[in-house]
């Protein structure tokens, strides 16, 4: 990756993080309804993980997926409207936080049960294969989900069909408000438990851009090549809570402040001053990306509320539910 590249990337995650705060602000202030989960922290795994795939690659999602969303295209005032129930919202207002989509750049939503997801990225991939596009799909989740029914069923089954499909574990340590660890056998939730199936289990620091794009890129070929799935566990920390009720006490003041050391955004911003980057061409982006974000935050404010009649249309693939009843 040259430092043009890299910048970009640096420039995306700095995009997605303060785009995260924005919605944390806008939440205190009453303006974003329902709850949120934030991914600050996690930017590299998404804005990685997407710029080594194609286009046309299917990405499946957690109700932890506003970076996924912005990774693959959605903007700061589409995400935000979103959250505020306004008209111009990226499901126009009818997805929220949890439910974020952008099917046009085949991001094909976020999912609030957790693990339900994972069979569907495994319908997505058996659909490429028949009809031999050299599609990808890949499921991002968190370490809980590796507890659950769907996971193991679904890594299986991709197995058995040696599908085009890559389960990334977003393991930041807590399942909700307990440790993976204090319920999982191994150390690796995800990396540890997919030779059981016959597919590579790989651990990644997600919190490493270069790292996390060059993992997935590697695995991706291997899976047009015909090989079949892959898991990539990679380890990162979310700097919030599970949601926004959740004030994170549970988590040792020393961990917290070992992994905030650890953060996406100096790791790439460090790579970039040693590869020359001047400082004033990241004070640059940094000054991009704030304002992108305020102008985002404005024009939400302003939106419209959603027109009702709305509310029954993208509900059917058909247009309608006229003909069901």
């Amino acid at each position: 990756m040259d430092s043009a590249e890299l910048l970009a990337r640096y420039e995306q995650m700095a995009l997605i993080r303060r785009t995260e705060k924005a919605a944390h602000d806008l939440f205190l202030q009453g303006l974003v309804k329902g709850t949120t989960h934030l991914a600050a922290g996690h930017e590299a795994v998404a804005v990685g993980a997407s710029a080594a795939l194609r286009d046309d690659d299917y990405v499946f999602a957690t109700y932890r997926g506003h970076h996924h969303a912005m990774a693959r295209g959605a903007t700061p005032e589409e995400c935000l409207a979103e959250l505020m129930s306004r008209a111009t919202g990226l499901c126009k207002a009818k997805g929220g936080s949890m439910h974020l989509t952008k099917a046009d750049a085949f991001m094909l939503g976020s999912y609030a049960i957790v693990g339900a997801h994972l069979p569907m990225a495994v319908g997505a991939a058996w659909s490429a294969k028949l009809r031999g596009t050299g599609q990808l799909a890949v499921a991002f989740f968190g370490d809980g989900a590796t507890n659950i029914g769907a996971f193991h069923e679904a890594l299986n089954l991709a197995a058995v069909w040696k599908l085009p499909v890559l389960f990334v574990c977003e393991n930041n340590l807590y399942m909700e408000y307990t440790p993976i660890a204090a319920v999982t056998s191994v150390p690796r939730p995800a990396a540890d438990r997919a030779p059981a199936y016959g597919i590579p289990g790989e651990v990644v620091d997600g919190n490493d851009v270069v790292l996390v794009q060059e993992a997935v890129a590697r695995l991706a070929r291997r899976a047009r090549a015909g090989d079949g799935p892959a898991v990539l566990e990679a380890e990162t920390y979310r700097h919030f809570g599970h949601s926004r009720a959740d004030p994170a006490t549970y988590r040792p003041a020393e961990e917290v402040e070992r992994w905030l050391k650890h953060d996406p955004l100096d790791l790439a911003r460090g790579r970039l001053v040693e590869a020359g980057v001047a400082e004033e061409t990241l004070t640059a982006a940094d000054a991009r990306v704030r304002t992108v974000v305020q102008e985002a935050i404005e024009a939400a404010k302003n939106a419209p509320p959603p027109d009702p009649r709305e509310a029954f249309t993208d509900v059917w693939a058909d247009g309608g539910a006229a003909w069901r009843t």
